[in-house]
């Protein structure tokens, strides 16, 4: 399978040219281990029964193997992250090591490994990487500067709705369409059936941690509260699990990086006291959503609001899973800027913006994502509010949109098809 290019191999490159070890970290198939392989001379992974033995019998081991070593799979030996920070104490070479793991491990190490061992996440490929259209107007520059808004978009609906489903996990999307749905399927089936059992949380019941995550995914791009989501999964059952199965659903789930929630906005001083503090649920791709769903490109475009499981949300499943994508492309984008991305919504609800992309000297970029090919008066509304309060600091607005066309309003609010947006 031919390898393509990643925002995060220049991040990782500059991480290894300074600093002695690097953890990867990031969902089964993200490609992880196909990144890493690129920039190491050894590698072992740990969910092979002999290497895994091979490390409990000598844990030196891995400080006698030649370096750059890659540790894959570490969190089946959680013990080996103590050894490679005691390697980093000891004074090895920058780049001496790389972990990738497909969860965190529920023993954790000894110590975090903070100031020794530095991560840096893996999301699935944003539409950038995807290697779709040349993107035109990039995040960091919105971040920094009055930035030119300009760019044609050959992307429809259509285009977006098959972007959705067809997944940004490298592996899948290399498997014909016909057959990508039945490994979504797998994929999902693996999480229930093995990946909870190997991150120490056997699960008694799948069918009801099925029904929470497809509840979850009919929760895309809400605020939903657990409860809601947790009664739209058990409808109709009396005998409903626990609350500390739930937590251990999403503890579980989140150490896995299949869970990408957008954190709400601490705000600016004079709106911290309004704003609301929930995040928005997220998959960590909004083609698991979809699958879990059971929707297809068709069924999106054709539907107002398909799906088994019925959630409250503004606007339709389309919408909310386009915004998805939006916020997977966005953390994308942001993460290589060295920027944070958030939510905002004030308590009341009375004004949210989807997206809060603030950068490394406090300038921000508000973004909002719209399916309309072209924003009216409405859609701006929240985004014209928080530049009245924010003034200077707002470096700009944005509306991500499925168009034919990046252009300025007159009203000085950028208007951005999402597949022109890049870091």
């Amino acid at each position: 399978m031919e390898y393509l290019p990643r925002l995060v191999d220049t991040q990782l490159d500059e991480l290894m040219s300074g600093l002695p070890a690097v953890a990867i970290e990031g969902p089964k198939a993200v490609g992880k281990t196909q990144t890493a392989l690129r920039r190491v001379t050894t590698s072992i992974s740990l969910d092979d029964d002999l290497e895994l033995e091979l490390a409990r019998s000598d844990p030196q081991r891995i400080t006698r193997l030649p370096r750059p070593l890659l540790i894959d799979e570490w969190q089946h030996l959680p013990f080996v992250w103590d050894r490679v920070r005691h390697a980093v104490d000891a004074g090895v070479e920058p780049g001496a090591f790389l972990l990738a793991g497909s969860a965190f491990p529920q023993q954790a190490p000894k110590h975090s490994g903070a100031g020794r061992i530095v991560t840096l996440r893996m999301r699935p490929l944003s539409l950038a990487e995807r290697g779709l259209i040349a993107p035109t107007v990039s995040l960091a520059a919105l971040l920094t500067a009055d930035t030119p808004i300009a760019g044609e978009s050959t992307l429809t609906l259509d285009d977006y709705a098959t972007q959705i489903t067809s997944s940004g996990l490298p592996g899948l999307r290399a498997i014909p369409d016909a057959l990508r749905s039945q490994a979504l399927d797998g994929y999902l089936d693996a999480v229930v059936d093995r990946d909870f059992a190997d991150a120490g949380h056997p699960v008694r019941r799948p069918g009801t941690l099925r029904a929470w995550l497809t509840a979850y995914a009919a929760a895309t791009s809400t605020t939903a509260s657990y409860t809601a989501i947790l009664d739209a999964a058990t409808a109709g059952l009396p005998d409903k699990p626990s609350r500390s199965s739930i937590v251990a659903y999403r503890e579980v789930l989140e150490r896995m990086w299949l869970l990408d929630e957008l954190p709400a906005w601490p705000g600016h001083a004079n709106l911290m006291s309004a704003l609301g503090q929930a995040p928005k649920h997220h998959l960590a791709d909004p083609a698991l959503a979809a699958r879990l769903l059971g929707v297809t490109a068709a069924s999106l475009t054709r539907s107002p609001d398909p799906g088994s499981v019925s959630m409250r949300r503004d606007g339709t499943l389309l919408g909310a899973l386009f915004e998805s994508l939006c916020a997977l492309c966005i953390r994308v984008y942001a993460q290589a800027a060295h920027a944070q991305a958030w939510h905002l919504r004030t308590q009341r609800g009375e004004h949210e913006v989807d997206f809060i992309v603030t950068g490394q000297d406090g300038r921000i970029v508000a973004l909002e994502a719209k399916l309309a090919p072209l924003p009216h008066h409405d859609d701006v509304r929240h985004l014209t509010w928080l530049r009245e309060r924010l003034g200077d600091r707002l470096a700009d607005a944005i509306v991500l949109t499925t168009g034919p066309t990046a252009f300025r309003r007159p009203d000085g609010i950028g208007v951005v098809p999402l597949a022109l947006l890049g870091s």
